[in-house]
């Protein structure tokens, strides 16, 4: 009988133990998806104030401008490479390229602020 009240208490103590790592996970998941939002956040932010200093002299401070050549940037499509690869250099003749001055993480900024005010 001792045999038995021995491995019905490692049982309940294992079950215990599981279910206490179970109900923990969802609080992890949650401070993850926080600290992914802010760190989002802090992207479309240093991406808001390069584009201030980089490219609202041609783009407009709201991402169009009417009146010249430039698209309006809130239509951009999704597609990041292209996106990439324009700011990197350029785009015919008319957008300068931004290769030199701008590094990756600098233009992963800049293509999470425009991704962030897209509109359809």
């Amino acid at each position: 009988m001792q045999v038995t009240l021995k491995s019905a208490a490692a049982y309940f103590a294992a079950a215990a133990i599981t279910a206490s790592v179970l109900t923990a996970q969802p609080a992890v998941a949650q401070q993850d998806a926080g600290a992914d939002q802010a760190q989002i956040a802090s992207q479309i932010d240093l991406g808001k104030a390069t584009f201030a200093a980089n490219c609202s002299h041609c783009h407009g401070p709201n991402m169009v401008n009417a009146g010249t050549i430039t698209p309006d940037l809130r239509k951009f499509p999704d597609d990041k490479p292209r996106f990439f690869t324009t700011v990197k250099s350029g785009k015919n003749g008319r957008m300068p390229p931004w290769g030199d001055l701008l590094n990756d993480d600098d233009i992963a900024a800049l293509w999470a602020y425009v991704s962030s005010q897209r509109k359809p």
